[in-house]
């Protein structure tokens, strides 16, 4: 980061700087049934929702960071993911509940064609979807915290000094009052 964006950080006020919970989004927020990209597909794991809301209600910033590779494969586009984005949006405002942005990364190294075929900064466990969160958004680090279900997640946490936690459990409130979150 320049010096100048550096020190521009620092004299934001407090109140502008926000811890951030980057979640991973297959096996986090919704059971990883392998390329859910559809409604039909698509569900919640256990208590998923509210724990966003908790989070909301806590002032933390909330940050989707996912790879998929679905796109690479062909199996849908970028304009269907950010379609479904949007209709997760919808279902967690039903709940009262959002999410503050969503980074995806579409590549994968060894499948589809270019311009997704390609090694990238931003496949975890790079740190890239980090980084462009971090470029759009006034985080506190040292409060922040990702939580993801694979190794790919925390080396991306760890390569940028975030605190990580792998979810493995099915409970995603729980887990976040079992880690002090809410």
């Amino acid at each position: 980061m320049p010096e100048a964006e550096d020190e521009a950080l620092r004299r934001l006020p407090p109140w502008r700087v926000k811890p951030a919970v980057f979640l991973d989004r297959d096996g986090v927020l919704n059971e990883d049934a392998g390329y859910v990209h559809s409604p039909d597909q698509f569900v919640w794991t256990e208590n998923a929702p509210e724990a966003v809301k908790r989070l909301n209600d806590r002032g933390m910033l909330v940050i989707v960071l996912t790879n998929q590779s679905g796109i690479a494969r062909g199996y849908y586009s970028e304009d269907e993911f950010r379609a479904f984005t949007a209709w997760i949006g919808e279902q967690l405002a039903v709940h009262g509940a959002h999410v503050d942005a969503t980074y995806h990364c579409p590549h994968h190294p060894d499948h589809g064609e270019p311009p997704y075929r390609c090694v990238c900064d931003c496949r975890k466990p790079e740190a890239g979807l980090i980084d462009m969160a971090l470029a759009d958004w006034s985080v506190d680090l040292e409060h922040s915290v990702m939580i993801g279900d694979s190794d790919r997640d925390i080396e991306a946490a760890e390569a940028r000094g975030i605190k990580a936690l792998k979810f493995e459990g099915v409970d995603l409130l729980a887990f976040l009052k079992q880690n002090g979150l809410v």
